[in-house]
């Protein structure tokens, strides 16, 4: 993904990326930031994570170092802080082109709850998306609420851990094992 400098607007170490994510929401920022983990600061690690925004709510993430879109970029750029944080204005018309990029799209919430670890920040992004964008989900979502879905389930995984448990039953009293 390639972007253009743009007008730096705020840079420093960051410990916790609630902050700027919150400030970009605030300013309704047209831009990205740029993030450069402790590893690639101090070990010479590979890669700077990107984030781009339209009116301070997050749209696409990439990962230099990984080549990694969407949401994997996002864990890429999840690993332990401090953070360089560099934050740059564009103008809209400059990242209209950069935002058409469907495998690199975030979905409102998810930066700030992945790389933060705040859901109410999340939530606050969600709310203020546009409302095409509001109930965007990451690929692969559907399939990880079927299985939250399937674990939140109690009646279903006892009625497996029974089922499980007699089969184990049957299975040692085939092979002649003392059941206790």
């Amino acid at each position: 993904m390639k972007l253009p400098p743009g007008q730096l607007r705020r840079r420093r170490v960051v410990t916790d990326l609630s902050t700027p994510l919150a400030n970009a929401l605030e300013a309704e920022l047209t831009g990205y930031m740029r993030l450069e983990s402790q590893d690639a600061l101090l070990l010479d690690g590979d890669g700077v994570g990107v984030l781009t925004f339209e009116d301070g709510i997050p749209v696409l993430a990439y990962h230099t170092g990984t080549d990694n879109g969407g949401a994997a970029a996002l864990a890429d750029i999840a690993v332990a802080g401090p953070h360089r944080m560099e934050l740059y204005e564009l103008d809209r018309h400059v990242l209209t082109e950069v935002h058409e990029e469907a495998d690199l799209r975030v979905p409102p919430g998810l930066p700030a709850e992945r790389l933060a670890g705040n859901s109410r920040l999340g939530e606050r992004t969600r709310e203020r998306a546009p409302g095409d964008r509001r109930h965007e989900r990451s690929e692969g979502a559907n399939e990880l609420d079927a299985v939250e879905a399937f674990l939140d389930d109690e009646e279903t995984i006892e009625t497996l851990r029974e089922r499980a448990s007699e089969e184990a039953t049957l299975r040692a009293d085939e092979w002649g094992f003392e059941v206790e």
